[in-house]
């Protein structure tokens, strides 16, 4: 009688089943926990752009708040259109899966100082790349919904 070496065709059926079983149990919970290290880095980018935005409005009093686009800048830049207060990858409105965008107001209709702000962080694909919707205004209090962008009026972050 001769020895056979190596593994049948049915063991090795068992170990595919097997790999393919942990694999659908897996894959769910690494996508829910990119969807929620999506969401704390669009919190934390809010809490950057609400630094930035005070910041500026405390250098720059004649103009207030500003725009996105004029917190960042390059690397050492100053001036009042690029201030060089967000990094290159948030002042351009993407990260991390969601993207942002903040605008200035005057509250009374005059241009220019901006006495207020509000920014928001939406999902790029929603319910891939986060399920809730950011938004932040000159108050510093960030606001998140789960249908639709956020406004002054939704629920804060505890």
């Amino acid at each position: 009688m001769r020895k056979q070496k190596g593994f049948s065709l049915i063991e090795l059926l068992i170990v595919v089943a097997i790999i393919l079983i942990i694999a659908a149990i897996a894959i769910p919970n690494l996508l829910r926990s990119r969807m929620a290290a999506n969401e704390a880095s669009a919190v934390g980018s809010l809490r950057t752009i609400n630094t930035a935005e005070v910041t500026y409005a405390s250098t720059y009093p004649t103009i207030g708040f500003t725009t996105l686009g004029a917190l960042g800048g390059p690397t050492g830049s100053t001036g009042s259109t690029s201030a060089g207060l967000l990094d290159s990858v948030l002042s351009s409105g993407t990260k991390s899966g969601y993207s942002f965008a903040a605008q200035p107001s005057s509250g009374d209709g005059v241009a220019t100082p901006f006495a207020f702000f509000a920014a928001i962080a939406n999902p790029v694909t929603p319910g891939q790349t986060g399920t809730r919707y950011f938004y932040s205004d000159s108050s510093g209090v960030i606001r998140y919904n789960t249908t639709t962008s956020a406004t002054s009026a939704d629920s804060s972050l505890q």
